[in-house]
C-alpha cells in the first residue's frame, strides 16, 4: 500500500502504464474519504500549450525510482475523465471516474464526496 506521506514526494515524476509506457507526469493524489488512504492519482497529459488533468485509480500502483506504475493502461487512461490543470474535481464527476475503470462508486451515507485531494 502506498502511503499519502510517501506519495507527496513523487510529485512531478512519471506516471507509466503497466508495460512501462509514459502516461504523463504525476500532478496530485486524491485520497478516499472514508480510508484517508490514497485512491487516485491526477497525471498531466497534453502538449504543453493543451495540458490537462486525467485520472487514475492508484490500486496496484508501483513506485519506483523516478517513476510511479500504475495498473492500467496508456491508452485507458489517456481517455479518462479529466479537468484542466487548474481546476477541482466537481463532486458530480467523481461517479464518472469509477465507472470509466470498471469500479464501485460508494460515496458516504449522506451523499459525501468519496475523494479529497491531498
Amino acid at each position: 500500500m502506498i502511503q499519502a506521506a510517501d506519495i507527496r514526494e513523487w510529485r512531478d515524476h512519471d506516471v507509466v502504464d503497466a508495460k512501462g509506457r509514459k502516461i504523463g507526469v504525476l500532478e496530485a493524489i486524491y485520497v478516499d474519504t472514508t480510508t484517508d488512504e490514497p485512491a487516485v492519482a491526477t497525471v498531466r497529459t497534453g502538449l504543453p500549450t493543451r495540458q490537462r488533468l486525467v485520472f487514475v485509480p492508484l490500486d496496484e500502483a508501483v513506485l519506483g525510482p523516478g517513476y510511479l506504475k500504475v495498473s492500467y493502461a496508456k491508452s485507458l487512461v489517456r481517455k479518462a475523465p479529466s479537468i484542466g490543470t487548474d481546476d477541482i474535481l466537481p463532486a458530480e464527476q467523481e461517479k464518472g471516474i469509477f465507472q470509466h475503470y470498471g469500479m464501485t462508486y460508494q460515496p458516504g451515507v449522506k451523499g459525501e464526496r468519496q475523494l479529497a485531494r491531498r
